[in-house]
């Protein structure tokens, strides 16, 4: 196996519906900011993708296609005027399985979390889940309750590494944080980024995106992306966490 299929760059990235932060609605602009990062897999958040509705409304297409990825997934969470919204993944490995998880919780907003399973070189696989979790305090303990029941990220039939990325929305590393880390390995921003606050991207003063990752894989870098069109495309920022299979876990895969 190359030395670059052992390794992975994965991206989480809410990009707001492509709307900046001058309020302008640029898919163009998102996709210069994805470019930037030249990753394996790309996690989105908040995306408005209606097939047929054009550029601005069929977003996971057209950013998957600037980017010369063939495959992506889209799953709605709600409708946004009318128009599927949701996640969405881009990657550069094919897919080979995708399932929308309902996380909606009482009245609040309708959340989801899409998990797509990826086949990479004949050799590794990897079960990825995009999430979206609510603002509500109550909300997100109830979805993590959810995420780590035997019918999602501890699935018996999942027999792959396991990547969990997002938008937590748990900027006091409540109970999604320390549920998830009972079960996952978390990207600690502060051993890597120097810093606890990653959003929003100008004034950060929260962390709401998180990645969590199995154990059969180790965190080799993890960065905040901050570039100048970074910073005016979303509210938030890319976290971009640069990721290898251990050797144990390579041995087995082959």
């Amino acid at each position: 196996m190359s030395q670059a299929l052992e390794r992975m760059r994965v991206v989480t990235y809410n990009i707001h519906k492509c709307r900046g932060l001058d309020q302008r609605r640029s898919p163009q602009r998102i996709a210069k900011v994805l470019a930037e990062l030249n990753a394996d897999l790309i996690a989105l958040q908040e995306v408005v993708n209606d097939p047929g509705g054009g550029l601005e409304k069929e977003q996971a297409r057209y950013l998957a296609s600037s980017l010369g990825l063939q495959h992506y997934c889209f799953e709605p969470a709600r409708q946004f005027r009318g128009s599927p919204y949701g996640n969405a993944v881009l990657s550069r490995h094919p897919v080979l399985a995708s399932y929308n998880y309902n996380l909606s919780w009482k009245r609040q907003e309708p959340r989801a979390c899409l998990r797509v399973d990826l086949a990479i070189n004949g050799h590794l696989g990897l079960h990825i889940f995009n999430v979206h979790l609510g603002t509500s305090p109550w909300e997100r303990k109830a979805q993590a309750q959810i995420l780590v029941s035997s019918s999602i990220l501890n699935d018996p039939k999942l027999t792959e590494p396991r990547i969990m990325l997002g938008d937590f929305n748990d900027w006091m590393l409540g109970s999604p944080s320390r549920l998830l880390a009972k079960h996952l390995v978390s990207a600690d921003i502060r051993a890597h980024l120097q810093r606890c606050r990653t959003y929003p991207g100008l004034f950060p003063f929260v962390h709401l995106d998180h990645i969590y990752f199995d154990e059969t894989l180790h965190l080799e870098c993890l960065s905040l992306h901050k570039s100048r069109t970074a910073i005016m495309a979303s509210d938030h920022l890319p976290l971009v966490a640069d990721l290898r299979w251990k050797t144990s876990a390579l041995r087995q895969s082959m």
